[in-house]
């Protein structure tokens, strides 16, 4: 895993390649949440590009172009346009921007440009070809711009045309201010951490940290188990985890692991008690009670008062904590106490603490501890990638330090 993060921190940068009067395409990620009414309810990767943008305009660029997607549309659609992110844009950056909304007339609209513009696409999967990696694609985007520069780590694992293919035809490929902070903040926690190292992981399934779990146990010196993927490795210890979301073909899995980590002397913590209840949405019962003592008909959906402080008690010893995943239903605010408790205990320490992108990173903001961690990653995908040790593909294919 070192190696790889090592390689991945290897690729050049925007500040060691010369950009004046150079046309820099840059693949940004504004793929932000909106609300019903198409208004943006977090701004965060819009401002976490900023810098590179910034740094792109002090440096005397010829023009700028911003290439982004935004949700998974099936075709052209209004509701996933980046028109609707322009005047955040806008205001951020404290500029004008020009929208382009079809790729074909970008190279026209650059021609009759002043020097110095600011050039924001249309959401580049309106294209069938970008998902695909089509090679036309990759070549047009190239075609518009002297230098290639990726800032999108939420995309980074993809190989899609605007973050993979237009290598192939680039002049210079390099990566961005934010690419570079997301990799190099991962390398403090992996590459050479202060230990005790703790992985705090949680979410709905083991299946989707399977490959992480795995990985992990060369790295990393104790493991917390939360959310409703701790029900599988409950259930797998033989408790009865009555009506709470198990993955029963993956119960051996989780004994495996269970098994390894002991082998390898990594201590792995699951919940003590529970708090469960009979519906989500419309819950009629609550109940705290021990893990292996849920009441008939009722569900695991958040970690109970004594893990609280279990798990409390275990972030403290650490120095180095990595999370990715809630420990509980925290969009319900009646299930939200546990994990909001964790997170105020690792803001509250001196540890370095890299929080994963997606869902743990909104649980962080709401519980207003996102000043307090280290570093907060803006790729959820990406972040789980890097942590299985893969070479993510965007980094495969920038420029290389000789």
């Amino acid at each position: 895993m070192s190696n790889n993060i090592q390689e991945m921190q290897n690729v050049k940068s925007l500040r060691e390649v010369n950009i004046k009067d150079k046309r820099v395409l840059i693949r940004v990620d504004f793929n932000v949440p909106m609300d019903s009414e198409l208004n943006i309810s977090d701004d965060t990767r819009i401002r976490e590009a900023i810098p590179t943008i910034n740094y792109c305009i002090d440096n005397g660029a010829k023009s700028i172009i911003l290439v982004s997607h935004l949700g998974r549309p099936q075709g052209r659609s209004n509701e996933f346009s980046l028109k609707h992110i322009l005047k955040r844009l806008e205001r951020l950056l404290a500029k004008d921007v020009v929208f382009v909304d079809n790729l074909e007339n970008a190279q026209v609209t650059l021609n009759t440009l002043v020097d110095g513009s600011i050039v924001l696409l249309e959401n580049i999967r309106f294209h069938e070809g970008e998902e695909k990696n089509n090679p036309e694609l990759s070549q047009k985007l190239a075609s518009l711009c002297d230098i290639y520069v990726n800032d999108a780590f939420g995309t980074a694992h993809r190989k899609h045309s605007s973050t993979y293919g237009i290598a192939n035809f680039a002049k210079e490929k390099v990566a961005g201010l934010l690419l570079k902070k997301e990799i190099d903040s991962f390398a403090i926690a992996l590459s050479n951490p202060l230990r005790p190292l703790l992985l705090i992981v949680g979410g709905s399934k083991v299946s989707s940290k399977l490959t992480l779990l795995k990985s992990i146990l060369d790295v990393v010196d104790k493991i917390i188990i939360g959310g409703a993927m701790s029900n599988t490795f409950l259930q797998a210890v033989g408790y009865d985890m009555k009506n709470s979301l198990i993955e029963e073909n993956l119960l051996e899995e989780a004994r495996n692991i269970l098994r390894n980590a002991k082998e390898k002397g990594v201590k792995i913590y699951l919940p003590v008690d529970v708090v469960s209840t009979d519906n989500l949405k419309e819950p009629k019962e609550i109940k705290i009670s021990p893990a292996q003592d849920i009441q008939e008909g009722l569900m695991a959906v958040d970690i109970g008062p004594a893990t609280v402080k279990l798990f409390n008690e275990v972030i403290r010893d650490c120095e180095t904590i990595i999370w990715n995943g809630p420990l509980g239903v925290y969009e319900n605010q009646k299930f939200s106490r546990g994990t909001f408790s964790i997170s105020h205990t690792i803001a509250d320490t001196y540890s370095y603490s890299v929080i994963g992108g997606g869902d743990t990173a909104d649980a962080v903001d709401k519980a207003g501890n996102k000043d307090g961690m280290s570093f907060t990653s803006t790729g959820g995908g990406a972040s789980l990638e890097l942590l299985e040790g893969a070479v993510l593909p965007a980094f495969e294919v920038l420029d290389k330090r000789v």
